[in-house]
């Protein structure tokens, strides 16, 4: 059964198991390995990618349920010139190992297209994303700087 979608802006049509994880289906069909698998559950944000504009965890998402979706993966933020918010992750020094950093950005460009002046608690609330090196406190100074490089153009 052939599964249609875009990704990236360009439109796909997959043929594979309906129940088989997005995630799998990006990496595997379409060759774009920026997103990565982490837990299995749904619970590190590894896998975050964009449904329809809303930071979503894709390792257990069946790619029937994204049927006629724009899907936006980390290969779509700052092709050609770093976002705001990957300007910020520099700035900031924000990866240490950079496993989780793929999910991270895609949940913060959600959360910044969503809130463009988030509180430290919004962040808190928003970016559930699993960092294993612990640099929550430079990932929100970065969400910050990133906000703010935001509004100024």
């Amino acid at each position: 059964m052939a599964i249609s979608f875009n990704l990236n802006g360009n439109p796909v049509s997959v043929d594979v198991d309906p129940e088989m994880p997005l995630l799998w289906v990006v990496r595997e069909t379409q060759g774009l390995t920026g997103t990565k698998f982490g837990c299995g559950i749904a619970a590190c944000g590894a896998c975050t990618m964009h449904v329809d504009g809303v930071a979503t965890r894709t390792c257990v998402l069946p790619v029937e349920a994204v049927a006629g979706a724009t899907i936006k993966t980390i290969e779509s933020i700052g092709p050609d010139t770093p976002s705001a918010v990957q300007d910020a992750w520099l700035t900031h020094q924000v990866p240490q190992c950079g496993y989780c950093q793929s999910g991270m950005i895609m949940a913060v460009e959600a959360l910044l297209d969503e809130n463009p002046t988030p509180s430290d608690a919004d962040i808190d609330d928003a970016i559930t994303n699993i960092c294993r090196c612990g640099t929550y406190d430079r990932i929100r100074a970065a969400v910050h700087t990133a906000a703010q490089l935001r509004r100024e153009g």
